[in-house]
């Protein structure tokens, strides 16, 4: 394939009629979250972090989840990995590939090691091929979104522009690069989320994201693709209200984003609102905590 260039308490919706789809998440539990270094503009040495309550809300997002019809895996947290519970950024499935991330900062280099171990071993239970770590500096569904049709990869932080080509030809799918340019939204699952995904049937994927994180040029490349997206408010943004999980229907997100609740009523999705405060102090949400296992497409006679 090819890298492309640019060219709150659950709302009931209104509209269109949306139907979920089950969906397959890895998660890991905050017990040794703590906030000891500071890589992103959200982390202050001088905030404490409290790991029990973390916990806590934690399973709180891991229930919303199974009780929406979605099933849960979980990787066991490592001591002296504080940010291992941000399992979106051990690496990015699709179609049953699945390629362990090679982090940026040597804190959290040895998180990429853990989610290859498992994404090989209890990963290929479940089907998945296991493609090793990225060769390239590459945070995972931190800045690989999977849109259907493309991947949305971010850059300017954390994964690099030489990750995108790799991802292309390693996981055999399109590219769109889209550069991030405010620190506050280091990853693009901080700025973009997905909502649906692209359908056998013609269905365009929705998103919702936020102009002022990205490039001029990056704008314009999101406005000509998803012409229709929802456009998110710096205040949304600032609670990372798009660190989001759809399932095509419920709208996992902050609680805190109650723009964003309303304008996804709007648009016929079911909001559901997570209290994720304690792991906002890391700079991570609903979506930083989750990590999709995409599997292969089944075979058709």
């Amino acid at each position: 394939m090819t890298l492309l260039t640019p060219p709150v308490a659950e709302s009931e919706p209104t509209g269109t009629d949306r139907t979920p789809t089950a969906r397959h998440y890895l998660m890991c539990p905050p017990v040794h979250f703590d906030v000891v270094y500071a890589i992103n503009p959200w982390m202050d040495l001088s905030v404490p972090v409290d790991a029990g309550h973390a916990v806590v809300q934690w399973q709180a997002l891991k229930d919303a989840y199974e009780a929406h019809g979605h099933t849960v895996d979980v990787i066991e947290p490592e001591p002296g990995l504080p940010d291992m519970v941000y399992a979106a950024n051990g690496g990015i499935v699709v179609n049953g590939q699945a390629l362990a991330a090679r982090f940026t900062h040597p804190e959290r280099q040895p998180e990429g090691v853990a989610y290859d171990a498992w994404l090989r071993g209890s990963g290929a239970q479940h089907g998945l091929v296991g493609l090793g770590q990225a060769a390239e500096q590459n945070e995972g569904e931190g800045d690989l979104l999977w849109d259907g049709e493309v991947m949305l990869a971010g850059t300017g932080f954390r994964t690099s522009r030489a990750a995108h080509a790799e991802v292309a030809e390693r996981l055999g799918v399109d590219v769109v690069t889209l550069e991030l340019v405010d620190p506050r939204f280091y990853h693009l699952d901080t700025a973009l989320a997905v909502l649906t995904t692209a359908s056998d049937d013609g269905t365009r994927p929705e998103v919702a994201y936020f102009p002022e994180a990205f490039t001029p040029e990056a704008q314009a490349v999101l406005r000509e693709r998803y012409p229709d997206a929802i456009i998110a408010t710096e205040a949304d943004a600032e609670v990372l209200g798009l660190n989001a999980v759809s399932d095509g229907k419920h709208v996992f997100l902050s609680d805190r984003a109650t723009g964003m609740h309303a304008a996804l009523r709007e648009r016929g999705f079911t909001p559901v609102g997570i209290d994720l405060s304690e792991l906002l102090k890391g700079g991570g949400s609903v979506k930083c905590c989750t990590l999709e296992l995409r599997p292969a497409p089944e075979v058709r006679a």
